[in-house]
């Protein structure tokens, strides 16, 4: 390299050779004191690889904006920890046989956190080709990566997905313009709602983040999970909400304005679910629900649905670590629950098991 002093390094090929370019060597001559990017750098989504202004099967924002029961849908396994796409197809079917208008793919609840992006878009365009025309499929393309947010945004919308739901920068937390800046890197792609769920990501969505990304054309609405108060805020706004606690769902419809529910109990109850939101206000169907809620939520999302699905006999009772089942104790009150709401009610025909331990299959490498 020494050799090379005084040139600038134009270009390498496959072999490794190097091809320096002539440097000015004046004794007038100074290196810039700041870098100044190529200008494909700073223009928005120059880099966009998989970007198409081709006409597609797509859902517009106000289609995604009318949904009402969304389902944050269950991704089941095989005893190898592959996804079992029989037992999962089921349950999407059983989905739209009650009613519900959507479902979110790879999302918490659907452990996207435990999937590699190509099981995961792989899960949404297979979600997409199969109930596409039958049910809003929307991507959880979300990361606290921005770079991979684009790069898993632009290859669902490639897929064929209807919407995509992105969560706030976890862990490595930004600060609020940060937040606007990395969801305005992928809300120009399609119909998008944004996830506020400051109990996991450990900060809090503002309202002024929402406000300046409200002036996009995409964004379809927010999945709240602060309480009703920031629903109603939003609603005053005119910006749509759904509600994302399964326990405030039917108040928060009702009372404060929210469009409906991105729900964990409809994966169990989806018509249950579905008349909750459509048919007006009714507490003693909310009250009847409660104890399944508070079930389901006793340890956190997706334990207990996991822990119900396998009970239920809709998925074998199989684990992703880090998640395992319930203790048989809480297994048995589940089904004493399922027996009070009526068996009638709840996904699958098989009768509900308490299960043992030795039934469960805890898988740490997949």
């Amino acid at each position: 390299m020494a050799a090379l002093k005084g040139y600038g390094l134009c270009s390498v090929d496959s072999a490794l050779h190097y091809f320096p370019c002539p440097r000015p060597q004046s004794q007038g001559y100074k290196r810039s004191s700041r870098w100044v990017s190529p200008k494909a750098a700073v223009v928005p989504n120059f880099h966009l690889p998989m970007r198409s202004l081709e006409v597609k099967n797509r859902t517009n924002t106000d289609d995604i904006k009318a949904l009402r029961v969304i389902t944050a849908i269950k991704t089941p396994y095989l005893p190898d920890g592959r996804f079992d796409l029989e037992a999962y197809d089921d349950l999407v079917n059983i989905q739209i046989q009650n009613g519900v208008e959507g479902v979110i793919v790879g999302g918490t609840t659907g452990e996207g956190q435990l999937m590699s992006w190509d099981e995961h878009i792989m899960l949404i365009g297979h979600t997409v080709n199969c109930f596409g025309g039958s049910i809003k499929v929307i991507g959880n393309t979300g990361s606290n990566s921005t770079r991979e947010a684009i790069h898993a945004t632009e290859q669902g919308f490639a897929v064929g997905m209807h919407a995509a739901l992105h969560i706030n920068p976890y862990y490595g937390k930004t600060s609020m313009d940060g937040m606007v800046a990395h969801f305005q890197s992928v809300i120009h792609m399609g119909p998008t709602i944004i996830y506020n769920v400051p109990g996991r990501t450990g900060q809090d969505i503002s309202p002024n983040v929402i406000l300046k990304l409200s002036r996009s054309p995409n964004l379809a609405g927010v999945k709240e999970c602060v309480g009703h108060k920031r629903v109603e805020e939003y609603t005053e706004s005119g910006i749509v909400v759904w509600s994302g606690n399964d326990d405030e769902c039917h108040d928060s419809r009702w009372d404060y304005g929210a469009r409906g529910v991105i729900s964990v109990t409809s994966n169990l109850v989806p018509g249950l679910m579905r008349k909750l939101m459509f048919e007006g206000r009714n507490e003693s169907l909310n009250e009847k629900l409660m104890p399944l809620m508070g079930w389901l939520f006793q340890e956190p999302n997706p334990i207990g649905l996991n822990t119900a699905l396998a009970q239920l006999g809709v998925a074998r009772p199989v684990f992703r670590l880090p998640y395992v089942p319930l203790p048989l104790a809480k297994r048995v009150e589940f089904v004493k629950m399922v027996e009070e709401i009526g068996r009638e009610h709840f996904v699958g025909e098989r009768d509900v098991q308490a299960l043992d331990d030795d039934d469960f299959i805890l898988i740490g490498r997949y």
